[in-house]
């Protein structure tokens, strides 16, 4: 079953993926990050590629040719997943193909409105025997 785990008050959803990455590509691990819009998509890239000046980070879209090899798939619509290990979500619903993942990491901001939503996705996931672990961002 899928293990899920909200981060809340994160203050810079992007560094907060790019830190989240950064631990887990280390550990071996592969990641989907699931953006909101193309845009997102290319700021995140940016980060990554920016997160250490002593490490890379690579990162791919669904569609580009090195996607097989990258362990960290930026994508805005989760119609050709990759992988399935981590799930970081930064979309306002919960992603429907959620259940084929690992682990499932949703970041919640400091707005109201983001806390709204993330309540709603919260309550869907514990409402269908999901156990949801709380985790107050540090920044």
């Amino acid at each position: 079953m899928t293990q899920v785990e909200f981060f809340f008050n994160v203050s810079d959803k992007l560094a907060k993926v790019a830190e989240l990455c950064e631990k887990a590509v280390a550990r071996g691990r592969q990641l989907t990050v699931l953006v909101q819009d193309k845009e997102m998509g290319n700021q995140l890239q940016q980060q990554l590629w920016q997160q250490s000046a002593t490490s890379f980070l690579p990162t791919a879209k669904p569609d580009d040719v090195m996607s097989q090899y990258a362990p960290i798939i930026i994508d805005v619509d989760g119609q050709h997943l990759m992988q399935d290990d981590i799930l970081i979500n930064l979309q306002v619903d919960h992603p429907p193909f959620f259940s084929r993942f690992r682990y499932l990491v949703e970041l919640v901001g400091m707005d109201e409105a983001d806390k709204t939503a993330a309540r709603v996705r919260f309550k869907f996931y514990r409402d269908r025997g999901y156990q949801v672990k709380s985790t107050k961002a540090t920044d």
